[in-house]
């Protein structure tokens, strides 16, 4: 059998059986290509002059073989567009049917047998992808790689492109008031591998808030490290818990002080102090956790922990809430003792992060779009954030009563928190549903379950979390509407 390489609207390889002839060993090949989705419907084939040239046969024995394939409905040849795979000749395997794609996955890509999307969306978690800044961000990647050096498009430093370092360094220092330098940030692709690094450096036990991200602390416990829950209130973190029995061992603290999630609470300024003391007394470390530092609505965004204690806090950045969850860019601002080992792990864990992301977030940085898309955004959702409290202050014009908002003068989500003598947690995950609302409940944000904690109720009260980022514009107002509907009694 001899086998030819055909470069096509993507390569493709052709097996050209001579035995059974050259035009019929041909049309076997293309059929076999497009049988088993290799040519995909609409795949525009090259001209028979150069699929001839490139399979050294006559231009005549390609021409019979395409007419061939039209006849038998696998291909499609159209004046002046030239010669196509035909819409029903994709069914093979590599590119199945509909009724094959879709089995066991529901009609929006969840496994089968999981719920589905419901209509309206006001879970926490993503900012509104509509926004994202696709002209500017497509001019910042086009001037980043047209001045990129040729080194660049190589293997690179385990810590990501110095560009994007510096310009995060000026960045950081300006706008959230981070005391740091180039050489002391790493590039990660997210919050999770940022904390898997440092669960798998610091070890030790990790004191972790509570409720906060579940998937967090299982990432921490899966690279070795233990996971002590640190209680919440209104004032943030309860730091004076940390010089208490259950912390003995705790040689690190993972907080969200300027929006703590999902709470929403602003870490006190007392209780800042307090953690920096018991960071420096015991050689500690805190992680700060700023996901979403730059949406804040009643001031100036809240400075740093990191500021007042440099040597002893990792500061733990991203562009999720900012930019996307796609840009998969996230930053890691180290105490210089740190730098070393969390260098080491990060060249073990996947060697580098992609770096054309990078010099386009670093080119994004340095032009200030990135300041100008923030300011956008944050009078953007700083707008949804009173809409939110000005539908559930009156409910559909009746005074609200059976639940309080709170965690609103920052960040991307509010908690809707139910008084015991209004609805049940339950009740209003059940109603949303009812009125194709998607919410979180707090109650999959505890660390332990109610039944296995001696907290008292106050401690661990039942709330919705809002994400009044999520929605597209047009989709917010009927989001809300059907949250309106959901809190009201029936």
């Amino acid at each position: 059998m001899a086998e030819y390489w055909s470069t096509l609207d993507v390569d493709l390889h052709l097996a050209v059986d001579p035995a059974s002839g050259r035009r019929v060993g041909l049309e076997q090949a293309l059929r076999e290509a497009i049988r088993d989705g290799r040519l995909g419907a609409g795949t525009r084939l090259p001209s028979t002059r150069t699929l001839a040239a490139e399979l050294g046969l006559a231009r005549g024995t390609v021409s019979a073989a395409y007419d061939q394939l039209v006849a038998e409905g696998h291909l499609v040849a159209t004046r002046g567009s030239g010669t196509r795979v035909a819409e029903l000749g994709t069914q093979g395997a590599g590119n199945p049917s509909p009724a094959k794609a879709t089995a066991g996955v529901s009609a929006r890509g969840e496994p089968a047998g999981s719920p589905q999307r419901l209509a309206h969306n006001l879970r926490p978690g993503t900012p509104d992808l509509s926004h994202f800044p696709r002209a500017a961000w497509l001019r910042a990647a086009r001037r980043a790689v047209n001045a990129a050096p040729n080194e660049a498009f190589g293997y690179g430093d385990p810590r990501g492109r110095i560009e994007l370092r510096r310009a995060l360094a000026e960045y950081l220092g300006r706008a959230r008031g981070v005391r740091t330098d180039a050489e002391r940030i790493i590039i990660v692709s997210g919050a999770v591998q940022g904390l898997a690094l440092l669960g798998q450096v610091l070890g030790g036990t990790f004191a972790m808030e509570d409720p906060y991200i579940p998937l967090f602390h299982e990432v921490v416990r899966s690279h070795g490290a233990q996971v002590a829950p640190l209680p919440v209130d209104d004032d943030g973190a309860r730091v004076d818990l940390l010089r208490g029995p259950d912390f003995d061992g705790a040689g690190t603290a993972v907080v969200t002080p300027s929006h703590q999630y999902p709470i929403g609470s602003t870490l006190h300024p007392a209780r800042r102090q307090a953690l920096v003391e018991w960071a420096r007394a015991g050689r500690r470390v805190i992680v700060e956790d700023d996901y979403d530092g730059e949406f804040r609505y009643d001031r100036q965004p809240v400075g740093a922990v990191q500021g007042m204690a440099p040597e002893r806090t990792v500061y733990l950045g991203t562009a999720s809430k900012t930019l996307g969850p796609a840009v998969r860019l996230a930053w890691l601002v180290l105490p210089e003792h740190l730098v070393g080992p969390l260098t080491e792990a990060k060249r073990h864990a996947d060697h580098q992060s992609e770096s054309l992301g990078q010099l386009t977030l670093a080119e994004f940085i340095a032009s200030h779009d990135y300041d100008r898309h923030i300011r956008a955004a944050r009078l953007r959702y700083r707008r949804r954030r009173d809409l939110l409290a000005e539908r559930l202050h009156t409910r559909a014009g009746r005074p609200a009563a059976g639940f309080a908002l709170g965690g609103i003068a920052a960040g991307l989500h509010a908690l809707v928190r139910l008084e015991p003598a209004g609805m049940t947690e339950a009740e209003v995950l059940k109603r949303a549903a009812e009125f194709d609302l998607d919410l979180e409940g707090l109650g999959d944000l505890w660390h332990t379950p109610p039944a296995n904690t001696l907290a008292s109720s106050a401690a661990r009260p039942q709330g919705i979390v809002v994400g009044f980022g999520s929605p597209t514009e047009a989709a917010y107002p009927r989001a809300l509407d059907a949250l309106v509907r959901t809190l009201s009694w029936r």
